[in-house]
């Protein structure tokens, strides 16, 4: 059930481009093109504070692409966005985990040759040991880091993972390094956090941990934006829905009215029929 964070979000009309009461993320006129290929044209979109909000589409439907550009990693060819009052465009990929947005990958970037605490301690934020002029004197910052062990502790715990503190990150399962990824984000202390497809590859028996941990994370105020194709986990998790098609907003809403809307049901079924067609697939 969603929690009492989320209940702004309801009244909400359910259109694209819909105004909410508190947003964190607004976007407006955001285009990218590769070549002739339009990826991501959004004209506008808004993220309540404090809730899950699940982002579904078709593959090629511009969701990833969206994420890199609000996150610094791919420029944007036009557009405007802002995260908590704070405009975005123009700033770089680094700079922009700063103001409390931070996402994750589809891939997960695990350091594979570091230890999974090492993993931890390394995403910290205005560490003193890595200033040139303190990095020599370990009193100046050793404090500062037993802090920040104990913080990445803590959230290893959170996370099921404490007792791979010393292992290499490499040999985690596929699942253990989307919670690796999503502890090591939270190193950072965001206010929102966007997910790229975090339960992509992971094994059933952890499916249910990542959900929680989501869910979790939206009853501690932050806020989620995740990229999923699993139907029956966006509805079961999701305060809202936002459906892109073709680098277009198509819908927004509330998981119900997702679930009933024509024009997202056409999209999926347009998509499945193309797939099909170009593989030789049938019915």
């Amino acid at each position: 059930m969603p929690s009492e964070t989320a209940a702004p979000v309801t009244g909400v009309a359910p259109e694209p481009g819909v105004a909410k009461p508190d947003p964190i993320l607004s976007v407006s006129g955001l285009r990218k093109s590769f070549g002739g290929l339009v990826a991501v044209h959004v004209d506008h979109l808004e993220c309540q504070r404090g809730t899950i909000t699940g982002l579904i589409g078709p593959n090629g439907a511009g969701k990833t692409t969206m994420f890199n550009l609000l996150t610094g990693f791919d420029r944007a060819d036009a557009g405007t966005w802002s995260f908590d009052g704070s405009q975005l465009e123009g700033m770089l990929a680094y700079q922009i985990p700063r103001t409390g947005l931070v996402r994750t990958f589809q891939l997960t970037k695990a350091l594979a040759k570091m230890t999974v605490l090492d993993n931890m301690t390394l995403a910290a934020t205005t560490q003193r040991g890595e200033r040139l002029r303190e990095c020599l004197v370990r009193p100046l910052w050793r404090q500062q880091e037993r802090e920040i062990e104990a913080r990445a502790d803590a959230l290893l715990e959170r996370f099921n993972l404490a007792h791979m503190r010393t292992e290499y990150a490499g040999t985690l399962s596929g699942g253990q390094r989307k919670l690796l990824e999503m502890a090591r984000a939270l190193m950072v202390e965001p206010r929102m956090l966007l997910l790229d497809e975090p339960t992509a590859g992971v094994n059933p028996a952890l499916l249910q941990s990542i959900f929680d941990h989501v869910r979790e994370l939206r009853d501690d105020g932050m806020t989620v934006m995740f990229v999923e194709h699993a139907m029956d986990v966006v509805m079961g998790i999701s305060d809202w829905v936002v459906c892109m098609v073709e680098g277009q907003v198509i819908a927004e809403g509330p998981p119900a009215s997702i679930a009933t809307n024509d024009a997202v049901i056409d999209a999926y079924l347009g998509a499945k029929r193309t797939e099909e067609a170009q593989t030789g697939g049938g019915g």
